[in-house]
């Protein structure tokens, strides 16, 4: 293994970290909440792009999950851009979510857990808590595509940026606390 091949990704600070993660996303809602979805779509374009360079220049690898997040936003926003459209980057939420969830499923249905080759460098788990956290994860967010396309059909578009900002964000908090104790349950002691 080379100079670089230790995940330098885990000495990066906790709050840098979380910056480069959600910081496209608050851009997002303060360029929204000042000027409109337009420009708030270019700025989470150029935000993902910046923060996106910014982990690969200080973890020397590229990120799996935010890799296709921003193949997705650059699609998809691009199109919004161009188009005019505003439901290309409202779409974006469903489609990335949905085809995630269901590549996390056809995974486990090949005897692949997508789920720890993504984060088994950071959590140690037994087989079984693998399997049942990817069929966890997958479902949820196969029902974050489908309350999105609710909530993007019902409310207006302020309210869904604030929905894919907060609630979202939210949701998955929940989420993640709701999957603390099968981690620990599966938790792959150190000898």
């Amino acid at each position: 293994m080379g100079k670089n091949s230790t995940d330098t990704g885990e000495q990066m600070s906790p709050m840098l970290k979380l910056g480069i993660d959600l910081g496209p996303l608050i851009l997002f809602f303060i360029a929204d909440e000042l000027y409109d979805i337009f420009v708030a779509t270019g700025v989470l374009l150029v935000s993902l792009v910046f923060s996106f360079g910014v982990s690969w220049a200080m973890a020397r690898k590229i990120p799996i999950l935010p890799s296709v997040s921003l193949v997705f936003v650059l699609i998809f926003g691009g199109l919004t851009l161009f188009l005019g459209d505003e439901e290309f980057i409202k779409i974006e939420v469903t489609l990335t979510n949905a085809l995630c969830g269901v590549a996390l499923l056809l995974g486990l249905v090949w005897k692949q857990s997508l789920l720890r080759m993504v984060f088994g460098q950071m959590l140690d788990v037994d087989d079984e808590g693998w399997a049942k956290l990817t069929v966890r994860l997958g479902l949820f967010l196969i029902a974050i595509a489908i309350l999105n396309e609710i909530v993007r059909y019902s409310v207006s578009t302020d309210m869904w940026v604030a929905f894919r900002v907060y609630g979202i964000l939210g949701l998955n908090a929940v989420f993640l606390a709701t999957q603390i104790p099968i981690m620990k349950r599966h938790l792959i002691e150190d000898e």
